[in-house]
């Protein structure tokens, strides 16, 4: 190994953290706040799983919820860390930070909407547009993230 590559290894580390911290953050704040908190809480649209009892739902929010918040906090302290050893790029965070929310969102869209069904953005309604928007909001955000994650990149 060259000297180079030994000092950039902590970089390296350091910027692998800092991208985690703002997927987990994201994808937490996409399931802890825009999911949650405004279509399970406020609205009363759905819940994590709808496919039995209401008590059974609402064990499986808070389950949900604690998994959400838990991604949030973790990609906190990661950021704490990540700042504390060599400063924070924040583009770069807040480009990861759209990736998970993004993600997260397409991920609820794809997978437990549809392939799993195990509930829908909304009942007694036509799904399409409440599909399309959430989706179409999942890859705006995605695709935004990894454009800013892509200016903010070091170059070489």
């Amino acid at each position: 190994m060259t000297s180079t590559s030994v000092a950039s290894a902590p970089a390296v580390r350091t910027e692998r953290r800092l991208l985690w911290s703002g997927l987990l953050f994201g994808a937490g704040v996409a399931a802890s706040v825009v999911d949650l908190m405004v279509f399970h809480l406020l609205l009363q649209w759905h819940h994590f799983y709808d496919l039995s009892t209401l008590e059974v739902a609402l064990a499986a929010d808070g389950i949900f919820h604690a998994v959400a918040w838990g991604m949030t906090v973790a990609g906190l302290f990661l950021l704490a860390d990540a700042r504390r050893r060599d400063g924070v790029r924040w583009s770069r965070w807040w480009g990861a930070v759209l990736v998970g929310l993004g993600a997260f969102q397409l991920l609820d869209a794809v997978v437990f909407h549809k392939l799993l069904g195990i509930h829908q953005v909304r009942y007694d309604v036509g799904l399409l547009p409440y599909d399309l928007a959430w989706i179409g909001a999942a890859v705006v955000a995605l695709l935004i993230g990894l454009a800013v994650l892509w200016r903010s990149r070091r170059s070489t």
